[in-house]
């Protein structure tokens, strides 16, 4: 008899990841010299711009801010479909 496992199939983040991400957004806004609630901030703004025009992957979205000798912004979006 076959048995359907409805939680296997229901996406979930666990709090492992959730720990994992928040702690990623600490340590990039610490080196960006801004505080934790204006990079969530930026990622979200960055992210409604750009759902206007495309749909996006929210849930694998990967917005960085790194440090060298000055700020700059890294951006990885997975996109589902262009919007027309």
């Amino acid at each position: 008899m076959f048995r359907l496992n409805y939680f296997r199939f229901r996406k979930r983040k666990r709090s492992g990841k959730i720990a994992h991400d928040r702690l990623k957004i600490l340590l990039v806004s610490d080196r960006a010299g801004c505080s934790p609630e204006t990079m969530e901030l930026i990622k979200n703004d960055i992210l409604n711009v750009i759902s206007k025009y495309v749909e996006i992957d929210k849930e694998n979205c990967k917005i960085q801010i790194e440090k060298d000798k000055k700020p700059y912004l890294f951006a990885n979006i997975p996109i589902k479909e262009v919007k027309v």
